[in-house]
C-alpha cells in the first residue's frame, strides 16, 4: 500500500487501540473502585496497584503494552515502518487522551514500552532496565520512568535510529507532560512510593 494516504489510517488505528482502557475495564470486571477516584486518578498500572490487586496490576502493564505493541505491528505489515511509528505515535496519544474518558487516560509507561517492543526491542529492554534500576533505588515509579524515558532517545539514536529516537524523544515530551503533577510531587518530597497505598 502506499505510504503517504495510509499514514492518517495508521494514525488512527493507533489512536483507537491507544485509547482502550485496559486499567479502568479489568478493576471494573474484579469489582474494585473506580480507580480514577484513588491515587493520582490514572488508569494506568501503577494507580491500579494502588488497589491492592497486583494481578490487576500486572494485566493492566501487559495489555496497556500490547496495544501499542499491536498498533505498530499492523500498521508496519500494511505500510511498513514510517507507518508502524505513526500508529505508535497514535496508540501514545489514544492512552493518555482517549475520547471515551473525556481525554483523561494514563501515564503512557507501559504503551512506551509496547511500542519500543514492536519497533526495535532492545530499546524496550533498555527502558525496562532502567526503569528497574531506578525504581529499586528509590521506590518511585513516575522518577523511574522519567529517567527510562529521558535516556532510551539517546540510547536509539547513539545506536543509529535516528528516526526511532526522534518519536521517542516526541514520546518522552508527552510523558513528561503526563507526569507533570509527579515532578510537582518529587520536588515536594510528597510523591507515594511504589506499593504504597492511597
Amino acid at each position: 500500500m502506499a505510504l503517504e494516504p495510509f499514514l492518517p489510517v495508521a494514525f488512527v488505528i493507533g489512536y483507537l487501540l491507544g485509547s482502550i482502557p485496559f486499567g479502568l475495564i479489568l478493576t471494573r470486571l474484579a469489582g474494585t473502585q473506580d480507580i480514577r477516584s484513588i491515587g493520582s486518578g490514572s488508569i494506568g498500572a501503577t494507580n491500579v496497584l494502588r488497589t491492592g490487586r497486583k494481578s490487576l496490576a500486572a494485566g493492566t502493564l501487559l495489555f496497556d503494552a500490547l496495544k501499542g505493541t499491536a498498533a505498530v505491528m499492523i500498521a508496519g505489515y500494511i505500510a511498513g515502518p514510517y507507518a508502524a511509528m505513526v500508529a505508535g505515535l497514535g496508540a501514545f496519544l489514544g492512552h493518555l487522551f482517549p475520547v471515551w474518558l473525556k481525554f483523561k487516560g494514563g501515564k503512557g509507561v507501559a504503551v512506551y514500552i509496547g511500542i519500543l517492543l514492536g519497533l526495535f526491542w532492545p530499546g524496550a529492554v533498555v527502558f525496562c532496565l532502567l526503569w528497574l534500576a531506578t525504581a529499586f533505588t528509590t521506590r518511585y515509579s513516575s522518577l523511574s520512568a522519567l529517567v527510562a524515558a529521558f535516556i532510551t532517545p539517546m540510547f536509539l539514536w547513539w545506536f543509529g535510529h535516528l528516526a526511532l529516537s526522534a518519536l521517542a524523544a516526541v514520546l518522552t515530551l508527552l510523558l513528561f507532560y503526563a507526569h507533570r503533577e509527579n515532578i510537582k510531587r518529587l520536588q515536594a518530597g510528597k510523591e507515594s512510593r511504589i506499593g504504597e497505598k492511597a
